[in-house]
């Protein structure tokens, strides 16, 4: 680890390698966008100005097999799951990149770097194709801490017969029947996978920037062969480089190919939005996860302890006269353990940690009637939350996931209930307000009795 300076003080530059958009989203593809979200958030909440470029790779050989087999074209299979990553990022509350370049649309900047490339001695033509020669640059394999006699071929081409060096990588493959082309001084043809990434990262970051990011898995060859390109071409590129783990089932990567995928869209119907983002969020960014119903179960009922206080707290402060501002939630909050957590490269567990003891706190205080004291740890907690994506309070969990727009609907229905319970309290009638309550619970309504009055919940 080293300490992050940036290139520019006071601002920060941070690119992430985005969705290859051949399938819908599954929950180890959003990993990587929660947890980079949660670092453009506390890069924000430190002070800095940060420019966030996430890209969409809609032109691959995945994309193109996946066209192939399904008789459609190759832009409305890009289309279709590029339109599901941005709603699974959406529903997740991640907040949107200030870029979202797509590849097919910087071909003019693909050409000029292999024009630098080619010029350079590092690069070359050959029957239709450009090939990165990789014996041209001495730092080769340093990103991962490969060597280069140790390497195995790219494996990108259907043969290696226009290589110099089987090892070498395409960032330029000829025409091929049926396939999409685009006009190059070599010939027409389509880019490869690593040449976009170069190109798009430094036209909007610039030739030199701070961060880039992408999961454990691109470490090699990807990010390997964009950083030997872009140094090749004279950029100097990322200063920092930042690597998600990966979403596991039974020990194995969550792929397509093993068939053991969860679809971002089935996995929200069974849990809320946030509940999803919380329980991908929890962990350390760089370590594993290795998904089961249990693990998820846990993360919801974590989410829901730390959401029912804010809820409960909210509510006290809201019937004060001197209650807070609950729409102001400010980074001047945030506990010193909590923010030396984050700025211990981002020690998520550490920082929720702080979290629920600060809940702990706050339901003392609740408890106690202490409205001086919850008005404090409320504030602290939806400060730190505010970090993380998880404000119960802040858009878009604020607008009330469970039920949307008929929260109020159903909130006149259940206090029609309600009223008729407090009925038969006043009657002394216990038998008919117990029935009441129990045919709340079993709707899934969980009654609290306060000194305030009933208020009501959904059940976890």
């Amino acid at each position: 680890m080293r300490e992050f300076s940036p290139l520019q003080p006071g601002k920060a530059s941070l690119y992430l390698c985005g969705a290859t958009v051949q399938a819908p989203p599954h929950i180890g593809h959003i990993r990587s966008g929660v947890n980079f979200d949660i670092l453009v958030r506390w890069l924000r909440a430190s002070g800095y100005d940060v420019t966030y470029c996430r890209n969409v790779t809609d032109i691959d050989d995945k994309i193109l097999r996946t066209a192939e087999q399904e008789g459609v074209q190759w832009w409305a299979v890009a289309e279709r799951n590029q339109r599901a990553f941005t709603r699974a990022y959406d529903a997740l509350g991640c907040e949107p990149p200030d870029v979202e370049p797509r590849a097919t649309g910087h071909v003019p900047e693909m050409i000029m770097l292999m024009q630098r490339l080619i010029d350079a001695g590092h690069a070359y033509p050959s029957q239709g194709d450009v090939y990165f020669d990789v014996s041209s640059q001495p730092d080769y394999g340093s990103l991962s801490g490969q060597r280069l006699d140790h390497m195995r071929a790219a494996g990108d081409t259907d043969d290696d017969s226009a290589k110099r060096d089987p090892r070498d990588f395409a960032l330029w493959k000829g025409a091929k029947p049926g396939e999409p082309t685009w006009p190059t001084p070599w010939g027409p043809g389509r880019p490869g996978w690593h040449l976009e990434c170069s190109a798009m990262s430094t036209k909007y970051l610039g030739p030199t920037f701070d961060i880039h990011g992408g999961g454990l898995d691109l470490i090699f060859p990807h990010h390997e062969n964009e950083l030997a390109q872009s140094h090749a071409a004279g950029d100097g590129f990322a200063r920092y480089w930042v690597h998600n783990g990966l979403v596991r089932i039974g020990g194995e990567k969550m792929s397509k190919s093993l068939g053991n995928s969860l679809l971002v869209d089935a996995v929200v119907s069974r849990v809320r939005p946030v509940e999803l983002r919380y329980y991908l969020g929890q962990a350390h960014y760089r370590s594993e996860i290795d998904y089961s119903p249990a693990a998820l179960a846990e993360a919801v009922t974590a989410y829901r302890r730390l959401e029912g206080f804010v809820t409960r707290a909210a509510e006290l402060l809201a019937d004060e006269s001197a209650a807070a501002d609950l729409a102001t939630v400010s980074s001047s909050s945030l506990p010193a353990a909590f923010s030396a957590a984050m700025d211990d490269d981002l020690a998520v567990p550490q920082a929720l940690a702080i979290v629920h003891e600060s809940v702990r706190d706050g339901n003392a205080a609740l408890t106690a009637g202490d409205v001086a004291g919850t008005a404090k740890r409320l504030g602290e907690v939806r400060a730190m939350l505010a970090v993380l994506g998880l404000d119960p309070l802040a858009a878009p969990w604020g607008a009330g996931q469970a039920g949307g727009d008929l929260r109020p609907v159903v909130d006149a229905l259940i206090s029609v209930a309600l009223d008729q319970r407090q009925a038969a309290r006043a009657r002394k009638d216990f038998a008919a307000a117990d029935a009441i309550r129990d045919q709340l619970l079993e709707a899934g309504v969980v009654v609290e009795d306060t000194p305030r009055g009933p208020r009501w919940e959904l059940r976890s």
